[in-house]
């Protein structure tokens, strides 16, 4: 157990049900010093996770953990949709797959299909991505306006030499990404795998979550066969979450 991330947690659990509490009383109760408290308190603070009241030294749950469990309950239905669509695609495809959503601005794995070739692979749901620096990062930042905000507000971070990091060559991308409904990503997150990504629609044409096809660098580019098959693969999948038109498909 990590102990820093098990006082947070601990944290959280005492500020459970609009409880506010001040730092003296988070530490009599962990039993732990004021000044170590207030660390992990500033650092929870940070990322939304705890706020302080306005007026006072108390704090209570933070407004990151409303938008922690509305995408965890979103994630549910279309996770639970997409499992069989992936496993079909990847079979058909002989590539892994993965399904993404926003979470505060980076993409979160909700799912990972393995490639059927029965290698050592590491399971990835559960993992973040960079949103800039993926196809479904990309998928999501040309569809929701707020995250892209998000990440165009922050240095995009150079993880390859084929990173993207100037926001003006991103937002261009982003434009042929909604034109095309695919996203394209070449070695710009790791060096070896690049992976080609299209939107997942809910009810409303709302863009629920982002396919993707994870290709080894010596089979890149992708074959537009494959394209084409994970396209018909996100539109099976959104029109099991009620989505009516069919996005443009390129190729």
């Amino acid at each position: 157990m990590i102990q820093s991330i098990d006082r947070a947690a601990k944290i959280l659990g005492l500020l459970q049900g609009a409880r506010r509490l001040g730092i003296s009383e988070l530490a009599s109760a962990l039993e732990l010093p004021p000044s170590t408290v207030h660390g992990i308190v500033k650092s929870l603070q940070a990322h939304g996770l705890v706020a302080q009241e306005v007026t006072g030294n108390r704090y209570v749950l933070g407004p990151a953990l409303l938008k922690l469990s509305s995408v965890y309950l979103d994630t549910l239905d279309v996770r639970s949709r997409a499992m069989r669509w992936m496993h079909e695609l990847s079979r058909t495809t002989g590539f892994s797959t993965r399904l993404g959503v926003n979470l505060l601005g980076e993409v979160l794995i909700i799912h990972h299909e393995r490639r059927p070739d029965d290698t050592e692979q590491m399971p990835e749901t559960g993992l973040n991505l960079p949103a800039h620096a993926s196809a479904l990062g990309k998928v999501l930042l040309a569809y929701i306006p707020e995250m892209k905000l998000e990440v165009l507000s922050r240095t995009l971070g150079e993880l390859t030499g084929y990173t993207i990091t100037e926001p003006g060559v991103l937002n261009t991308e982003l434009e042929q990404v909604r034109t095309n409904a695919v996203a394209l990503e070449n070695e710009e997150a790791v060096i070896g795998e690049s992976s080609v990504a299209v939107p997942v629609f809910g009810e409303g044409s709302v863009i629920t979550a982002a396919l993707s096809l994870v290709i080894p660098d010596s089979q890149w580019p992708v074959d537009e066969k494959n394209v084409r098959d994970l396209h018909d693969a996100a539109w099976a999948i959104s029109k099991e979450l009620g989505a009516s038109v069919r996005p443009p498909r390129a190729g």
